[in-house]
């Protein structure tokens, strides 16, 4: 039998009564009055912090990293995954991470989901820095803030339980009811367009059906933050576009701040903003230009052909630039020197003249 326990409300010491100059019906009456006014007043102070507190989240960003290094060590060999890596994404953004297998993108997707540590550095998100979390304060982060959609979908669903059955699941670890576990678990198929699968397990759905359930299962504690590693790496193109059209359907109609780890060319080309890791820094970000933000869905965009985004490198805090390789590879430099000068407002970047040796016939 499960117990519905309340908080007892404290008891309110009676009136004095005794008090000389007043009748007692004054005294009463006074004293009812000032607890009102009491009990008012405590109100509008709750009202009035808890409204601050939520104003101070929406200015603070759903994710800020800062200077974060990662070196996994073996026996003999020490690897650096992360070298300084700095980002912040605002609550709401809809961002992909795009870099080479080894660029460290999985290892940071890895941080955000409090399943790795940095070796230095800070990780904020929604307002906590996670590496100053105990292990219980992690298990509630992993539970309320953070749903997880991974490649793999074996990681996603039991394989004994129905679509339905995985989605309720994450809600028994809450003090949601039965009826809202019901309601919530019905209301996440049909935004995933899986209604009709509700009674299906594993083995009878698809790739792209169990991608799609797997995102309904990762919604289903209403994390503040949706992190996805290759959800379209396993599946074909049409579907790949429809479980991209549930993610950017979330984030533009539900405001949901999600990002996706991908390899995926066409689906990077679609996001509002892409960030690329390389050699573990961020190197570089893309932004969807203005013409093609509503362009989605129409048939007009050949996505694949098309320059949707405008590059932009970036400077780290010591005033680094990482040059994208395949312009370093123009220059043809031949060690690691190279000239910068400023010609009105623009710095410019070339190779060092090289001097030929005379030679005498």
């Amino acid at each position: 039998m499960a117990l519905n326990l309340k908080k007892s409300k404290e008891s309110k010491a009676e009136p004095d009564l005794t008090v000389t100059g007043a009748s007692a019906a004054e005294n009463a009456q006074s004293s009812q009055e000032g607890s009102g006014a009491e009990g008012k007043s405590s109100q509008e102070t709750a009202a009035g912090t808890k409204s601050t507190q939520e104003a101070s989240e929406e200015n603070t960003p759903m994710v800020l990293a800062e200077n974060l290094v990662k070196i996994y060590k073996t026996s003999d060999l020490e690897v650096l995954a992360l070298q300084g890596l700095d980002l912040k994404v605002e609550r709401g953004e809809l961002t992909a991470i795009i870099g080479n297998s080894g660029s460290g993108k999985s290892t940071f997707l890895n941080m955000l989901g409090c399943l790795d540590e940095p070796s230095a550095g800070k990780l904020y998100v929604d307002g906590r820095n996670l590496f100053k979390l105990n292990q219980k304060e992690k298990d509630l982060y992993k539970r309320s803030t953070v749903g997880f959609v991974w490649q793999n979908n074996g990681r996603n669903l039991l394989p004994y339980m129905t679509a339905f059955e995985n989605i309720v699941t994450p809600m028994l670890l809450t003090d949601v009811s039965e009826k809202e576990r019901v309601q919530t678990a019905d209301e996440l198929l049909d935004l995933v367009g899986m209604s009709h699968r509700r009674n299906s397990r594993l083995s009878q759905l698809s790739g792209g059906e169990q991608q799609r359930i797997a995102i309904a299962i990762a919604l289903a504690n209403r994390p503040k933050l949706l992190l996805a590693d290759e959800p379209t790496g396993s599946v074909d193109r049409k579907t790949a576009d429809y479980i991209f059209d549930v993610f950017r359907h979330l984030n533009s109609d539900y405001g949901q701040t999600i990002i996706i780890v991908t390899h995926d060319v066409e689906l990077s080309k679609k996001v509002n903003r892409v960030v690329a890791i390389r050699d573990g820094k961020i190197s570089s970000e893309r932004i969807l230009k203005e013409k093609y933000t509503n362009a989605f869905g129409t048939g007009k965009v050949n996505w694949m052909e098309e320059d949707t985004q405008e590059e932009y490198s970036i400077i780290d805090r010591a005033g680094r630039l990482q040059i994208p390789r395949h312009m370093l590879d123009e220059l043809a430099l031949k060690d690691n020197k190279i000239l910068v000068s400023m010609e009105n407002d623009k710095i410019m970047l070339s190779a060092p003249e090289t001097k030929k040796e005379e030679t005498e016939d």
